[in-house]
């Protein structure tokens, strides 16, 4: 294993972010979905401030920014996945979405057809991810502040809550409640594997301390 599959904390750097990390956080996924240049990097970089650590996934040629944080619910650590570029083709690739649990669509305020495009981004996520929530985050406003006095159609259609760049943190409390309780067909199988081996290991645990009281009981007599 190289430097590079770790991070500084010696975590893997791909996870399975159904499984906890091998420090028992809960492991999370948030996606950034939006065109070319309308700012994600710089936008996840503001939504987290500090605390955040970029790594380079090459296997899908992606930035991941990975931040860790303790909650009352226990301690969490979750993976900011920027495009880096693949989006300039228009499509991504559906392993980009793969346990996902919150989604952020981007565009930038002062390039009009960046908010055009986010009906075709949302199709595409919601084809891949029909359940999980998502967020509009409006990049770029002090270039142009008339936009914060608009009305969003696309937003409003999805009923879907617009941010400014400071409201990243919603997206990780969204991904959260959404791992409680996750509505996604997927998801809901793989809870219910975790659960059944959950169930059948605690089985087995009781059938070995049923089998051993009874060889107690045998030795004695």
């Amino acid at each position: 294993m190289s430097k590079d599959d770790v991070d500084a904390e010696g975590e893997l750097v791909r996870l399975d972010y159904d499984q906890e990390t091998a420090k028992g956080e809960k492991a999370l996924k948030v996606i950034c979905l939006g065109d070319s240049a309308v700012g994600k990097s710089k936008l996840v970089e503001r939504f987290l401030l500090d605390g955040y650590a970029p790594q380079q996934l090459s296997t899908y040629a992606l930035t991941l920014y990975r931040y860790r944080s303790k909650r009352s619910d226990g301690d969490i650590l979750i993976d900011f996945w920027d495009t880096a570029g693949q989006e300039r083709f228009n499509s991504m690739h559906r392993s980009y979405y793969h346990q996902a649990h919150a989604c952020i669509l981007v565009f930038d305020a002062t390039r009009k057809v960046t908010y055009k495009n986010l009906s075709n981004w949302y199709s595409e996520l919601r084809s891949y991810r029909p359940s999980i929530p998502a967020l509009v985050a409006v990049n770029k406003i002090d270039e142009n502040l008339e936009v914060t006095e608009k009305s969003f159609n696309f937003a409003a259609k999805e009923t879907i809550p617009i941010y400014s760049p400071r409201g990243g943190r919603d997206a990780i409390d969204k991904a959260v409640e959404y791992k409680k309780n996750p509505t996604d067909l997927e998801d809901q199988i793989l809870e219910e594997l975790d659960n059944f081996h959950i169930d059948k290991d605690n089985s087995e645990d009781n059938k070995d301390d049923n089998t051993s009281k009874d060889k107690d009981k045998e030795d004695k007599i």
